[in-house]
């Protein structure tokens, strides 16, 4: 991988190299972390951040669940991840703010202090080239998500990703493209890092917050374009039988973006190819950038 050159870290821009903690870290041992995932695209207006603020606010909400004082406030992380985009040359982008417990004690429940960096690179298809438009094929995973009132699922924290590793791990070396969990009432929950949402006679499927998953900025994207597109949206728990029997299915997420499955175990969804409502939900959110989409809600927050 070829890495950026420059980094927002604890309040200034430095070399990449130079953005160090120690191997004793509080987050290295315990997984005390929050952090976002957020990309930035090219539209006519120029590069813009793709719901940057709402994506910080959950960073901050994630730290408030797992009681994790934040030492910057939202606004100035918020001109970090410009700051670092403009300083690395970057359009299209991914970016990682980032917060942690540092070093400063060794218990679990040290009060260690919280570092905090944004970085910025330049990311294609997350689950690989082409799956856009081809799709991949997905497998049920043998590991569930975690059950209620154990690890909150609403927040997006680095200790929570064990959970997501094991799925999409087991899926890669099963020869699959990603993973779909069940939660522990043996409903669907979500794909190793992705929401999922399924289609029923032109009807949008998707799983409750409930099932133990992480509710996606991507998420609420679909729903609400869907919505506008009177495209009808169910939320509803979903037996795991309902993936072999639906017309069209899909995973979303910030890295994600909106990636088609064509399969599922082996069985075939639809046609094997990505059907008309996930064709309509990819242009209507990639048409956020190109201008053919609106944009109603001042999603795209300019660099």
């Amino acid at each position: 991988m070829n890495y950026p050159d420059w980094i927002w870290h604890n309040g200034q821009i430095k070399p990449w190299a130079e953005a160090t903690t120690h191997v004793m870290s509080h987050a290295l041992h315990y997984g005390s972390s929050v952090f976002e995932g957020i990309r930035s695209y090219d539209t006519p207006n120029g590069p813009a951040i793709f719901r940057l603020t709402d994506h910080n606010k959950r960073l901050y909400a994630s730290a408030r669940i797992y009681d994790m004082p934040m030492p910057y406030s939202l606004d100035e992380i918020n001109a970090a991840c410009r700051e670092v985009l403009k300083k690395n040359g970057l359009g299209v982008a991914y970016l990682r703010p980032f917060a942690y417990r540092g070093l400063g004690g060794f218990g679990l429940s040290a009060d260690t202090p919280v570092d905090m960096s944004v970085a910025a690179w330049k990311m294609g298809a997350y689950l690989g080239e082409g799956v856009l438009e081809n799709g991949i094929d997905a497998c049920v995973s043998s590991w569930q998500r975690f059950a209620p009132n154990t690890i909150p699922a609403g927040a997006k924290a680095g200790g929570n990703y064990l959970s997501g590793q094991l799925v999409a791990r087991e899926a890669r070396r099963l020869g699959f493209g990603e993973g779909i969990a069940l939660a522990s009432t043996g409903l669907l929950s979500e794909g190793a890092g992705e929401n999922l949402f399924l289609v029923f006679n032109g009807e949008l499927h998707t799983t409750p917050i409930s099932a133990a998953l992480l509710n996606g900025i991507t998420r609420n994207t679909i729903m609400t374009l869907a919505q506008k597109a009177d495209i009808k949206v169910v939320e509803r728990d979903i037996p795991r039988e309902y993936l072999y029997l639906c017309d069209e299915l899909f995973m979303c997420g910030t890295a994600a973006e909106i990636t088609p499955i064509r399969s599922v175990d082996g069985r075939v969804i639809g046609e094997g190819v990505a059907g008309p409502v996930t064709r309509q939900m990819q242009k209507l959110f990639f048409g956020l950038f190109d201008g053919s989409t609106p944009d109603e809600h001042g999603w795209l927050e300019y660099v």
